[in-house]
């Protein structure tokens, strides 16, 4: 057992006070995990769009006061009762979609979804599983979690079903990438689309997300993959990682669905994917799709009240519009499968990691490095 097992954890957080503010470093005291919970030891965080949206106002549902951060490579400090999947000294990466493993969750039984429902409403509402937080100020207000991680802090509170075990031995500022966006990306093209080989695939954005849609489709065996940005900087990486094609929409004449519908091919492409959460292009990627088969996948998340159109017709010649949700990956299964994949060199991940930072309080200037569009990773190592 651990010293501090049983015991509040003082330590430091990046909190986010209010809507469209600067992260506040603050001194906050994480409570000891209860039945079914676990207190880790976060190491590093890797900033995600989604936590940016959420802290830019952005999502209407966002809590506040509350510690943002879902992308994470931690240790098991403490376990409550009943936890039996992990230890003290696991590593292990949070996942904001668990997985209960209960023979009575149909979504966990089944093999065509990953969207485990057993905590999504307290995870929704900012608390753990029994409506409570974890997290309090230095004057003994209460803070509200998120996405279930709130990884932004040295220590966290997490449910044991989201709760991915890894090899101890990855580097957990390289594996904390497959807690959501390299994941996701990957899964979209291998789980979601089951993209085949010689298939044609075009990619909307290539930020972290679309890249990782272009390596996973390069992997798949793809022939031809056309990747999409409105900043040709991107496209350097892109082709690195796969890309046989890159093109600018700011470049073409007309909408962009038509310039990679006719001028690049005679009826479209097999697979697209939308990496934007602009509705605008997630129409784009869809209109692009292969007449009679294409399949257009949306990954980004739109802003709240945003919806997506399209002409009827383009559905009923054979287009199908479908999303993803972490890539269909069933987090504690495949998780550790993906860190496997890494250590044994089949799946690189380092070029995603365009910035390191030292500390927790440097997490405000990872935020800024994710807006200046150089950067398509930031890691903040807290240890």
């Amino acid at each position: 057992m651990s010293d501090t097992a049983g015991k509040p954890i003082t330590c430091k957080a990046m909190v986010a006070r209010a809507a469209k503010e600067p992260l506040v470093l603050e001194e906050i005291t994480v409570a000891p995990p209860k039945a079914g919970e676990v207190r880790v030891k976060v190491m590093c965080n890797a900033l995600c769009h989604t936590d940016v949206y959420t802290q830019s106002g952005q999502d209407p549902e966002g809590l506040f006061p509350s510690i943002l951060g879902h992308e994470a490579g931690c240790i098991v400090e403490s376990v409550g009762e009943g936890v039996t999947s992990v230890r003290i000294g696991d590593h292990v990466i949070p996942a904001y979609t668990p997985q209960c493993c209960e023979p009575t969750c149909i979504f966990c039984m089944s093999p065509k979804t990953n969207l485990c429902p057993a905590i999504r409403s307290t995870q929704g509402k900012g608390v753990m599983p029994d409506g409570t937080t974890r997290f309090t100020d230095k004057d003994g207000k209460e803070i509200f979690h998120f996405m279930g991680c709130s990884t932004m802090s040295e220590y966290t509170v997490l449910a044991e079903i989201s709760c991915a075990k890894i090899n101890p031995e990855a580097p957990l500022e390289k594996m904390c990438l497959f807690g959501c966006g390299v994941a996701t990306g990957l899964g979209a093209v291998w789980n979601t689309c089951k993209v085949e080989v010689n298939s044609s695939v075009a990619v909307f954005g290539l930020g972290a997300v679309g890249l990782a849609v272009i390596q996973g489709a390069k992997m798949a065996g793809a022939s031809k993959i056309i990747g999409v940005d409105v900043n040709p900087d991107k496209f350097v990486i892109a082709k690195e990682l796969g890309a046989t094609d890159c093109v600018n929409p700011k470049d073409v004449e007309g909408p962009i669905q038509k310039h990679i519908a006719g001028t690049m091919t005679k009826w479209g492409v097999d697979y697209t994917f939308d990496c934007t959460g602009s509705v605008a292009v997630m129409r784009s990627a869809l209109e692009c799709a292969h007449r009679g088969w294409g399949t257009s996948c949306v990954i980004g998340v739109a802003a709240s009240g945003h919806e997506i159109s399209t002409r009827p017709f383009q559905l009923v010649t054979g287009r199908t519009w479908k999303g993803t949700a972490f890539g269909g990956f069933k987090s504690r299964r495949d998780i550790p499968i993906l860190v496997d994949k890494c250590m044994a060199g089949e799946l690189p991940v380092d070029h995603f990691i365009t910035h390191t930072l030292q500390g927790v309080d440097k997490t405000n200037e990872a935020i800024d490095a994710l807006h200046s569009g150089k950067c398509l990773r930031a890691v903040v190592k807290h240890f």
